[in-house]
C-alpha cells in the first residue's frame, strides 16, 4: 500500500503547512459525490486517529483513513500549473471512469 508525492506536490504541502504549528502532513480522503461516485477530500492532517495509515513522501507525512485507503491506494498526487490555474492533479491506479465534468471519479 502507498500514496506518493511527486516533488512538486510535497513542496507545496510544505508551503501549505508553514506557518501552521498544528499540522504534521497532508491528509487525503474520498466523500461520495457526483454521478461516478467519489471525490478525492485533502486537507492538512493536524492528528492521526487510531485507523488512519501513515505514508511518507518526498518528506511529507500522507495520512488516510481505512475507509479511504482501499479506494486511493496507490494514488500519486502530483501539482501542477497550467495558466491561471493551479491545483493537485491525481493519478489513481483504482479510478475507472471520471465524470465529464472532471468533478468525480468510479473505482
Amino acid at each position: 500500500m502507498s500514496i506518493n508525492l511527486t516533488p512538486a506536490a510535497a513542496q507545496r504541502v510544505r508551503q501549505y503547512m508553514s506557518g501552521r504549528d498544528a499540522a504534521i502532513g497532508l491528509r487525503l480522503g474520498v466523500k461520495t459525490v457526483g454521478c461516478s461516485g467519489y471525490a478525492y477530500v485533502v486537507d492538512l492532517a493536524e492528528q492521526v486517529n487510531e485507523d488512519d495509515s501513515v505514508f511518507e513522501s518526498n518528506g511529507v507525512k500522507v495520512v488516510v483513513s481505512a475507509k479511504s485507503l482501499p479506494i486511493v491506494d496507490g494514488t500519486e498526487i502530483d501539482f501542477a500549473r497550467e495558466g491561471l490555474n493551479e491545483g493537485f492533479a491525481y493519478r489513481n491506479p483504482n479510478s475507472k471512469n471520471m465524470c465529464g465534468c472532471g468533478e468525480s471519479f468510479g473505482v
